[in-house]
Parts: structure tokens; C-alpha cells; sequence
């Protein structure tokens, strides 16, 4: 099996080595702040360690899989084709940290078998968690190029679309467990919202790009207002109203309009700018044409 930093003819990509390095990254943050080996450059993670370290092993499961389902769309964008050589290794990424934040659980139930299965079975959001892990590992397992061909690529491309629904089971039960501040959950899912709409290519051009994060920050705003409708009957106006200023904080749908937007007005950017030309030649570019 060639080195996971190479391309498929053997060459060191940088792309990848960087990529490969960057997701350890947030495990060595964890576990620097478990062992307080830093404590001048990671803080602790509080009284109970082994239960910040299973929140934030899941939260960096979810962020993982936003970025991997990022990577097509801004490949497209950007028109940066390299990009996809890194697709498979960020999925397999995600779910090892989502395996770590399960495995982390069992450790903090002592390991009882039956205790787990029970708050599985019992606990709506453990239980479509655990249903998002089995559809990641069965994604995982056939992310190989063998077992492209043993699937066939039309009952591959099947398979790994469920991505998508399950990205949405895990945001439900990030939020469902995040209980009173669900800010980063609803964030997530006006950005995966952007990333659905960006799947159609029409969406990815320069006259709709906009409108599309216009699109999606309302979308956020009124997903967050029936969210907290549904969880503890605050009114529906009352939290689409604090989304009108910064007063409160910067709300979901401000985030989503930073991020989302922040990416559109580079792309557009790019786009506009000839395949080829930099700054440093685009007077040698305009000189060919004319």
C-alpha cells in the first residue's frame, strides 16, 4: 500500500503530506490539554477531562466532515483540481475521530457492554449517532480503489452519496446533545445547506453565488428560530429578530454569511481572473492579447 502523502505514480505530494499532518493535529491539541503537558499553550480541559475530550473529538468529527464535503465544491470554485487527491483521506479522517469520540464514551461507561447498548437504545440522540458511525464506517471500509471496482462505480457513487443524510443525522445529534447552546450545530448546517446547493453546478457561477449565500443565511436564521421554537417554545419572531443586529452577539446566519460569503467573494475572484494569469504576469497576458 503506497504512503498515504503520495500520488498514485509514487510522488511526495506536498498537498497531501500537509493534509496528512494537519489531521493530527486536533488529537495532539486534545491530548495536550488532557495530559496538561503545555499548560502555557493548551489550556486543560476542566474537571472532567474524558467527557470535554468525547464532546470534542465528535465536534471535530462534524467539522472534518464539512470539509470533506467541501472539497468537490471548491475544486470547482477555484478551479484547483489537485484538491480531490486529498477527498478520501479527510473522509477516512472523519471517521477515526468519530470512532474516537464512541470509543471514548465506552471508556467512560467503564466499558459495561450492556450499559452502553441500553443508553444507545434508549437515548434518541446516542442511538442516531450511532447509526451516523455505522454509515461512516461503511464508507470507510469501501473508500479503496479495490473495492471501487468490486462495487462497480455506479453502486459506489450510490453508497457514497449517503454522506450527505448522514453529515444531517450527525448535525441532529450534535445539536440534541449540545442542549442549551446550539450555535455551532445550526452554523454547520447552514453551511452544509451551502454545500448542497453548491452541488448543482448553475449554483457555482458568478451570477449565483451570492444570491445563494443570501439564500442559506435565512435559511440558517429560520432554521435556528424553529429549532428553538421546537426545543424550549421561544417565539418564532423573537429569535429571527435578533439575527437583524449584533447586539446579541453574532448569531448562526452571521457566521454563515462571514464564511459562506467570505468563500463566494473569492471564488468570484478567481473566477474572474483568466486560468493561468497571476498578478505577477497578467501584464504579459494582456500583452499576448493584444
Amino acid at each position: 500500500m503506497a504512503a498515504p502523502w503520495r500520488t498514485r505514480s509514487g510522488q511526495m505530494s506536498a498537498l497531501k503530506l500537509g493534509v496528512f499532518i494537519a489531521l493530527f493535529l486536533p488529537a495532539l491539541w486534545l491530548g495536550m490539554r488532557w495530559g496538561g503537558v503545555a499548560p502555557g499553550i493548551a489550556p486543560n480541559l476542566g474537571p472532567r477531562p474524558l467527557m470535554e475530550t468525547i464532546h470534542r473529538s465528535g465536534d471535530w468529527a462534524v467539522r472534518l466532515w464539512l470539509i470533506s464535503l467541501a472539497i468537490m465544491p471548491f475544486r470547482h470554485l477555484f478551479r484547483v483540481a489537485p484538491l480531490v487527491q486529498v477527498r478520501r483521506m479527510v473522509g477516512v479522517a472523519v471517521f477515526a475521530y468519530a470512532a474516537l469520540h464512541v470509543a471514548l464514551y465506552c471508556l467512560d461507561l467503564s466499558g459495561d457492554v450492556g450499559k452502553i447498548v441500553s443508553e444507545i437504545l434508549l437515548r434518541f440522540y446516542l442511538t442516531i449517532g450511532f447509526v451516523a458511525l455505522l454509515g461512516l464506517a461503511a464508507l470507510a471500509a469501501t473508500s479503496t480503489d479495490a473495492m471501487l471496482r468490486r462495487l462497480g462505480g455506479r453502486a459506489w457513487r450510490g453508497l457514497h452519496r449517503l454522506t450527505y443524510p448522514l453529515a444531517i443525522v450527525a448535525l441532529v445529534h450534535f445539536g440534541l446533545q449540545s442542549k442549551l447552546d446550539v450555535s455551532e450545530p445550526i452554523v454547520m448546517t447552514g453551511l452544509l445547506l451551502w454545500l448542497l446547493l453548491l452541488r448543482w453546478p448553475k449554483a457555482r457561477t458568478a451570477w449565483a453565488l451570492i444570491p445563494g449565500v443570501i439564500a442559506v443565511t435565512l435559511a440558517t436564521a429560520g432554521l435556528e428560530a424553529l429549532w428553538y421554537a421546537v426545543r424550549s417554545g421561544a417565539p418564532l419572531l423573537a429569535v429571527v429578530s435578533a439575527n437583524v443586529s449584533t447586539d446579541l452577539g453574532l448569531r448562526p446566519a452571521h457566521w454563515v454569511a462571514i464564511l459562506a460569503g467570505s468563500v463566494a467573494l473569492a471564488a468570484l475572484l478567481r473566477q474572474a481572473r483568466p486560468v493561468g494569469v497571476t498578478p505577477g504576469n497578467s501584464r504579459t497576458a494582456k500583452a499576448a492579447q493584444s
